[in-house]
Order: C-alpha cells, then sequence, then structure tokens
C-alpha cells in the first residue's frame, strides 16, 4: 500500500508517519507535479485534495481531510468517490466549550460591560445606583442589581448541534447547573449532562426556552442560513445567541438588526457570515455583543492532537480497521 500527502510535511511529523506506517510506502509530495504522478498508485491521501488529483488516483480507498470542518474541502467528485474519508474533528471540543462559557459567565455577571466601564474610570453597579445598600434586600426580594446578574443555576442552555463540540459545551453547562435542551440530526443523548436531544425540527422550541442560544452545528447545505429573523424572534428578549459554529449558519443582517431593536438582548461571535468582519460594522460598536476573531478553537494542544488523530487513522487503516474520525460525505461530516 501506499500513502501519499501532499502540501509535504515536515521532517518531525513525517518520522512519525513513517514510523506508524510500517511496510507503506510513504511519499511526501513537495511538488504538485509528483503529487499527481504519485497520486496514480497510492490508496491512501493526506493533505489538500483537489480535482484535479483525483482525476488521476486509480485505487484510492482514503483520504485524510487537514480539518475538521469540510465546507471547503468537499467537491463533488469527491463526494461521489468511493474512497472513505476522516477529518480531524474532536480536537478543539473541550477549548471551544470553555470559550463558550467563559461568554455565558461574561454575559452573566455582566463582565464585558464593567470592562467598558474600567475603561472609563467609572464605578457603578450595572442596574443599580453607585453605592449599593448592605441590607436594603433580602430572600425574594432581589434589588435592581440582582435582577441584572443573572444566577446561572436558574438559566437554560440551548444547543444546536450536539456533536463532539456540543456534547462538551452540555457538560460544562451542566456543572453550573443550567438547564440544557439540544437539537441534533443524530445525536439523541449526551450521557451525564443531557438525557434527550430533541431532532432538528424542535428548534423552534429549543429558541423559545433557551435564556442562551449555542450554536455548535457544522456548515453544509441544511445548516446555511439556517438562523434568521424568524429564528431571532423565537428567542426570548432576554436570550443571548453564542456562534462558535460556522458564520454562514447567521444571517449576519438579520442579526445586527435583532441586536439593534432589542429583539435578543446580546450575542457572542465568534465566527461570521462575513470574516474578517468588515470596519465599520455596526456590531463593532453594541455594547451588548462580545467578538472574537475566530479564535475559540485556539490552544497549544491542537498541533499534537491534529497529528495523533492522522496517526490513529493511519494505524487503523493499515490494519483494515474503521476510521476514528470517518464521516459522512454527502452530510458533510
Amino acid at each position: 500500500m501506499k500513502l501519499l500527502m501532499h502540501p509535504a510535511i515536515d521532517a518531525t511529523r513525517l518520522s512519525q508517519v513513517r514510523d506508524i506506517a510500517g511496510s507503506i510506502t510513504v511519499v511526501n509530495a513537495e511538488s504538485r507535479e509528483q503529487a499527481i504522478s504519485e497520486i496514480v498508485d497510492a490508496d491512501a491521501f493526506f493533505g489538500k485534495l483537489t480535482p484535479e488529483l483525483l482525476k488521476h488516483a486509480a485505487q484510492l480507498k482514503w483520504v485524510q481531510s487537514p480539518t475538521a470542518s469540510l465546507e471547503h474541502y468537499l467537491f463533488p467528485e469527491l463526494i461521489a468517490h468511493p474512497c472513505q474519508l476522516s477529518n480531524m474533528r474532536g480536537l478543539f471540543s473541550d477549548v471551544i466549550a470553555d470559550h463558550v462559557m467563559g461568554c455565558v459567565l461574561c454575559f452573566a455577571r455582566n463582565l464585558h460591560r464593567y470592562r467598558d466601564q474600567q475603561r472609563r474610570g467609572h464605578w457603578e453597579p450595572i442596574g443599580g445606583e453607585q453605592t449599593r445598600p448592605s441590607f436594603a434586600t433580602g430572600p425574594g426580594n432581589p434589588s435592581d442589581i440582582d435582577r441584572a446578574h443573572l444566577h446561572l443555576g436558574d438559566a437554560s442552555l440551548g444547543v444546536i448541534g450536539v456533536g463532539q463540540i456540543g456534547s462538551e459545551i452540555c457538560r460544562r453547562a451542566a456543572a453550573f447547573g443550567m438547564t440544557l435542551t439540544g437539537v441534533d440530526p443524530v445525536c439523541r443523548s449526551v450521557p451525564g449532562a443531557l438525557e434527550t436531544v430533541w431532532p432538528t425540527d424542535q428548534l423552534d422550541r429549543l429558541l423559545a426556552e433557551s435564556d442562551f442560544v449555542v450554536i455548535a452545528a457544522p456548515h453544509t447545505p441544511q445548516t446555511e442560513k439556517l438562523i434568521g429573523m424568524q429564528q431571532l424572534k423565537q428567542m426570548r428578549s432576554s436570550s443571548v445567541l453564542i456562534n462558535i459554529g460556522r458564520g454562514v449558519i447567521v444571517d449576519l443582517s438579520d442579526l445586527t438588526r435583532a441586536l439593534q431593536e432589542g429583539v435578543i438582548a446580546g450575542a457572542a461571535l465568534d465566527v461570521f457570515e462575513i470574516e474578517p468582519l468588515p470596519p465599520g460594522h455596526p456590531l463593532w460598536s453594541l455594547e451588548n455583543v462580545i467578538l472574537t476573531p475566530h479564535v475559540a478553537a485556539a490552544s497549544p494542544r491542537i498541533a499534537e492532537r491534529h497529528t495523533q488523530t492522522f496517526l490513529t487513522n493511519l494505524q487503523r487503516f493499515a490494519a483494515g480497521e474503521p476510521l476514528y474520525t470517518q464521516v459522512d460525505k454527502e452530510r458533510w461530516y
């Protein structure tokens, strides 16, 4: 058997690949021309597969994508090809879940707004006067300050897309005592966190019942523009939308208008329909929005996990075992 890699990988990873490959011939193609020549009799491929390369492949059985998302990797000929495809899902689940809970905590405790006040040198509790009475309130009689700070144990969180990332978000949120809901086309439960995951036709119900709505779905033909004004109006006016999935899932114009008009209370966005978000876009100046530049998955652990996922799949392929992260090409995940 033969494994072709293109673009070529570095010497350290190449050595690890050859250690795992055993009797499999490993070709680390430096040029497009070499890749075209070598893919003719390759059984496996790692890297950026193009329609041109696939056209020359005569016996390709497995393709390993170097990415978790596949909207920029798949093309019609690859979907139709009989080869198996695996991706890099699972690398970011805990990292992105941490990012989501950071956003939840910011909105629950108004941390982003207090940061803005700090820069202005302004001391005032959100929802109240500058000096808070020490004994003015008691149980059952919260002050305006108390009302402005959400108790997470009283809050609900709904996850759209309960895959590996969505499941980890549920586990994190459950640890805070939040009430959970989720919709997914495949997953039906998250052991230890969410007993029942609803089918996707229950999306409107999730939107209506959630204080925080988290989009953790991949970009597929079914999820593109999934959230527009109609869906945003299903949410509570006090709710927050968090998107760490893909920007094209949310109509950016509709979301901007919903935030400006108070249809929903806020949003935390790591991905955008247009990236980078253009200078001067209204979202930059909205107090009720937290923006991050597509960094929810950033972690020093990702590189080693990336390599290990490829090596695990290579080992399984060589042994004739099911791939660790095989995907359904028709579904894009």
